[in-house]
């Protein structure tokens, strides 16, 4: 059975389009709140896209080889949210009456994971395109891994619905421009041609030529499709289909159609249409209908669920098939697209922290972090690595990796595989590529660049929390460290900026072992971590087992006070926890003498990943940080994050100006993040406690 419909006669469709028409008006009137013009303009192409060729099915939307639909312009839910009822996905009318409210499974914007069939959260405008990127590439890498002659088990589509915004927003240049240049020929772009945004007519303000800048990209351009014709848009989708290339579909729309005064305006953009004009729209459209009645010949007409099972049931045929001639790569197959990590994983993960205990080496961590990705990826097959022009120094790469490229042979097509991408100068866009690639699910995506430009790819590490994508971001050159770069480079803020972030772990190790655990804790969260890495060099720290296993906390006592239970509380000396992450721990650790010259004793707690240490229980976070007890934090790094684990009463040794162009020695002296500022800064503390305590 196909899995798209046959064609039905145009006033089939016409209805079929209108149904989705009032289905968003009805919705946003109800929530006095929401973007109608979108879903009313396009309502035709969506009507040709889900009822001819989307390969879907609404009874598992896992299902491993349906097709991938993004909606870009997120704004306009409604249309979505309509298509997947009507198709057949559980989304129940009732929720499409709640939308906008408070836990219904139709939020403003669509949100993965909160309600079915919806494949990544998309409102920003531009990341939705780039996830999409993102999507096609991972189904194209697998494709060329797992198929075989005459079983082919990896075969489906990427789709994504763009407007005017995400166009404008630089996201789309980055993302457009990688899957020109990968030949992502599997990916199909439909635009939103209608020359309005919120602020009213774009010609003001955007006036490219859109289908000669994605021909430039290496895009096959369908320009000037009637976006109100359902057999135009279909003919352009079947066009799309053999070009080699990815292809976007310019679709001439009018916002707000079949609103009678105030399609073609800014005003049915991003507001209600009101009470008479929803009237208006009825009588225009014909629609005698109440809110929310669809009549049932046109459920019957949108309703995917059989030919949905049917497709579903002769791929898993097909796999059955493949199974019995490859088992091996089946169960591979299904244990990647499950997020399932390997069955000896424990094992790796043995000999990874073993292997970097027992080298005992002072070396940067972020080259630590390319032995401990060189390991990995001899047991994780799965893992993508890549950098966005800075492979050299982030040292993402490893022995053994395969880069990523087109095949541009002259009788050649699409990727030749591999398992590691040049994204380019474009670290927002490789970040919200990666986050489409963890969202297709069968691969691990890890990518890199400097510490400092995580400003440019903050909002898909947002994104990446809010969808807890399983993506990995390899920031290094973490701090001042880096040195004759200067200020513009040298990150100083970004460390507290991220940990803000809920749901984003932030790791930033001290030595190799640390940056082995940060790897590992990276690869087992269901959920996305930053590993922050130095360039320069830092001594190798010496643990016991019992020290190495707790690093998976976030933060663990490294050396302790001594043992005073055998002198009376009158002699004991001053105590205070010196907390320090990265660079920094070995200035902690040398503390240690002159603090006890002084009277101090101290306890050195590493730290790596603070919001690792914050999910503790708290009888474990009360161990390493005894409550009553002063304590100094010392990172490379703006001082008012260190607040809520010291208090107002300790101390903190950072950075609160932009750096400076020098050697890096010279610059910690300069800023003085030294051990002299540390046992400063302890001994005045110490001594204020002293002082109130009389």
């Amino acid at each position: 059975m196909s899995a798209v419909a046959q064609p039905l006669d145009a006033p089939a469709t016409r209805s079929m389009a209108d149904a989705l028409r009032m289905l968003a008006i009805d919705a946003v009137e109800a929530a006095k709140s929401g973007h109608p013009g979108m879903p009313l303009g396009m309502a035709e192409i969506a009507v040709a896209l889900w009822d001819r060729h989307l390969k879907h099915n609404p009874g598992n939307p896992a299902w491993p080889d349906r097709d991938r639909f993004v909606l870009s312009n997120g704004h306009g839910s409604m249309l979505l949210y309509g298509l997947l009822h009507l198709s057949g996905y559980d989304l129940p009318i009732d929720e499409l009456k709640r939308f906008r409210q408070l836990h219904s499974k139709t939020p403003g914007h669509p949100e993965v994971g909160v309600t079915p069939g919806v494949e990544t959260t998309t409102g920003p405008l531009g990341q939705g395109l780039a996830n999409g990127v993102g999507m096609a590439l991972a189904e194209a890498l697998l494709a060329r891994e797992f198929n075989r002659a005459g079983h082919r088990i990896v075969d489906h589509r990427t789709y994504v619905f763009v407007g005017d915004g995400c166009l404008m927003e630089g996201i789309s240049h980055e993302a457009a421009s990688l899957a020109g240049t990968l030949k992502l020929d599997k990916l199909t772009v439909l635009y939103d041609d209608n020359g309005i945004s919120i602020d009213g007519h774009v010609a003001q303000w955007f006036a490219d030529d859109t289908p000669a800048r994605f021909a430039a990209y290496g895009w096959h351009v369908v320009r000037e499709v009637d976006g109100h014709d359902v057999d135009a848009v279909d003919r352009a989708l079947h066009a799309a289909r053999a070009t080699g290339r990815p292809t976007l579909i310019c679709c001439r729309t009018v916002i707000g159609q079949g609103a009678p005064s105030k399609a073609g305006t800014h005003d049915v953009h991003g507001a209600p249409l009101g009470a008479d004009e929803v009237e208006r729209t009825r009588r225009a459209l014909g629609w005698a209908h109440p809110p929310f009645e669809i009549p049932d010949g046109i459920r019957a007409n949108f309703d995917a669920s059989a030919r949905g099972a049917a497709a579903e049931a002769e791929w898993r045929a097909r796999f059955d098939a493949y199974r019995r001639h490859y088992p091996v790569e089946a169960a591979e197959f299904e244990r990647r697209v499950e997020g399932r990590l390997p069955a000896q994983w424990q094992d790796t993960v043995r000999a990874l922290l073993r292997d970097a205990d027992r080298a005992a080496e002072s070396i940067a961590t972020r080259k630590a972090s390319q032995q401990a990705i060189a390991a990995l990826a001899r047991s994780l097959p799965e893992l993508l690595g890549g950098s966005a022009d800075l492979t050299g120094s982030n040292l993402t790469d490893w022995r053994g990796a395969v880069d990523v490229r087109a095949d541009r042979s002259e009788n050649g097509g699409g990727l030749r595989g591999g398992n590691y991408v040049h994204y380019g100068v474009r670290e927002f866009g490789m970040s919200a590529v990666m986050n489409g690639i963890a969202l297709h699910r069968g691969y691990l995506p890890f990518g890199g660049t400097f510490l400092t430009f995580s400003d440019y790819a903050r909002n898909a590490l947002r994104m990446a929390a809010l969808m807890k994508t399983r993506s990995i971001f390899v920031f290094t050159h973490d701090s001042i460290g880096l040195g004759e770069d200067g200020p513009t480079h040298q990150a100083v803020e970004h460390a507290a900026s991220l940990r803000l972030i809920p749901g984003l772990d932030v790791w930033r190790p001290c030595d190799t072992v640390e940056t082995a655990q940060a790897w590992i804790g990276a690869v087992e969260r269901d959920g996305p971590s930053c590993l922050l890495l130095s360039r320069q060099n830092l001594r190798f720290v010496t643990r016991s087992a019992e020290q190495i296993a707790a690093i998976a906390r976030g933060g663990y006592v490294l050396r302790d006070w001594p043992d005073e239970t055998s002198s009376a509380p009158s002699e004991q000396p001053a105590r205070i926890v010196l907390i320090a992450t990265g660079s920094e721990v070995s200035l902690a650790l040398d503390a240690i003498a002159p603090l006890a010259a002084a009277g101090i004793v101290a306890r050195v707690v590493s730290m790596p990943s603070t919001t690792a240490f914050d999910r503790q229980p708290r009888a474990w976070r009360d161990a390493v940080l005894p409550p009553g007890v002063q304590r100094v934090a010392i990172e490379a790094g703006v001082r008012a994050f260190w607040r809520q684990y010291v208090g107002l009463d300790g101390g903190v040794v950072g950075i609160d100006t932009f750096g400076e162009s020098a050697p890096a020695v010279a610059l910690f002296e300069h800023f003085r993040l030294n051990t002299e500022a540390v046992v400063d800064e302890a001994c005045r503390v110490a001594d204020r406690t002293r002082q109130a305590r009389g």
